[in-house]
């Protein structure tokens, strides 16, 4: 079983997967090329560690493992049995990480890449040995969120499949296998195509955002966080489904570009949270304040979920 990990690229989803790994009884090794990143993933790790505590995930009876940074990719991968990519979902940045990476390990080493829809047919071009290359797509916040996907490319081998995908069950995780190594895999092709006909019905003037979001959270979500989609459509009956989609269909958004909407927003730099601005408005006090009670609702839901009430 993999005791040793490393981390390349920490970014939003780097302190809570090393969190949760190391909560899992693995030491990881932490590198990212820019120090305010891993300055804040320092801060990071003890708010993620809390959170974790009111899960009531405990270390295995090995022990807690560890969090340790380093200045050099070659310091992070040494002696370590799976590497995570986590850089920027930029193919170009991505070859690069392997090219540094690649010639540092052997050919025994799992390298899993957290991409969030790159193919990873593609991503194996850039390295030797592709066989041990996998897709490992946590989902953000990764130390709250339990599915992660695992996702093999054209080259991989059956065991780093089932390697990760044990590892993933090790932790008290939901591993989920993707037969098929399409773009953007299963959770962000359903999300995205959620998202599209959301922002479609915003930019026609069909409805404000607060009121989408209040119809999507307490009406669909609500619903799919105890019944999935497969069991929906057996609960609604399919003969319904099949009524429905006959006509709604035609009507849904397939649009293939990107909504003007989002276009202008981001040639004006509002990108969301982290600028301030996006659909809505945010100050730093909320900003920190919706971190928190987000946090906290989540791990509500998990509890509920899991039935822990």
């Amino acid at each position: 079983m993999i005791k040793r990990a490393a981390l390349i690229g920490l970014g939003t989803m780097g302190p809570g997967i090393a969190a949760r790994l190391s909560r899992g009884g693995l030491d990881v090794t932490a590198y990212d090329v820019s120090p305010a990143a891993v300055e804040r993933a320092r801060g990071m790790l003890d708010l993620a560690g809390g959170v974790l505590d009111r899960l009531d995930i405990k270390a295995p009876g090995t022990g807690a493992g560890s969090v340790r940074f380093v200045e050099t990719i070659a310091e992070a991968v040494d002696g370590a049995e799976l590497v995570i990519e986590n850089v920027p979902e930029n193919i170009d940045i991505k070859a690069q990480a392997y090219r540094d990476i690649d010639p540092l390990i052997d050919a025994s080493v799992i390298v899993a890449s957290d991409t969030s829809g790159i193919p990873i047919t593609k991503l194996q071009a850039h390295i030797s040995h592709p066989e041990r290359m996998v897709g490992m797509h946590w989902s953000n916040p990764p130390h709250i969120i339990p599915m992660i996907e695992v996702i093999g490319g054209e080259k991989t081998a059956p065991e780093t499949v089932a390697t990760i995908r044990d590892l993933i069950r090790s932790l008290g995780l939901l591993p989920v296998v993707v037969k098929k190594d399409v773009p953007g895999f299963v959770e962000n092709r359903v999300l995205y195509a959620l998202l599209r006909e959301a922002v479609d019905l915003v930019e026609r003037g069909v409805i404000e955002p607060e009121d989408l979001d209040t119809c999507v959270s307490w009406g669909i979500g609500y619903k799919i966080a105890v019944i999935g989609p497969m069991a929906l459509l057996d609960m609604a009956g399919l003969d319904i489904y099949k009524s429905v989609s006959s006509f709604l269909n035609a009507d849904l958004s397939n649009r293939d570009d990107v909504a003007p909407m989002v276009l202008e927003k981001t040639a004006a730099s509002k990108f969301g949270i982290k600028s301030g601005e996006g659909m809505f408005s945010y100050t730093p006090e909320q900003t920190k304040a919706l971190q928190g009670e987000r946090a906290r609702k989540l791990v509500a839901v998990r509890r509920i979920l899991e039935g822990r009430e």
